[in-house]
């Protein structure tokens, strides 16, 4: 079975989830607004896990993106340098 993002992307976020807690490694976990995000290595990938406590609910899941102003969280705890170049 091909392991890529954008078969995981194509997934239901239930199995998405499964996969994440089953083949992922987890990095770290961030505070941003009101999420908790959960960042993971999957088969190569950055995934972001956006997680709503007020709400109890996994918002969304999402390739992690270098570009945005969150990577600044990130890289205060470790470093994604090599991945992002």
């Amino acid at each position: 079975m091909e392991h890529s993002l954008f078969n995981f992307l194509e997934l239901e976020q239930k199995d998405q989830i499964r996969q994440l807690y089953t083949e992922a490694s987890f990095i770290v976990a961030i505070r941003y607004y009101g999420y908790k995000i959960n960042l993971y290595l999957l088969h190569g990938s950055y995934v972001e896990v956006f997680y709503n406590h007020k709400l109890d609910l996994i918002e969304k899941i999402t390739p992690l993106d270098f570009n945005h102003s969150r990577m600044k969280f990130y890289q205060d705890q470790i470093s994604l340098g090599s991945v992002a170049s």
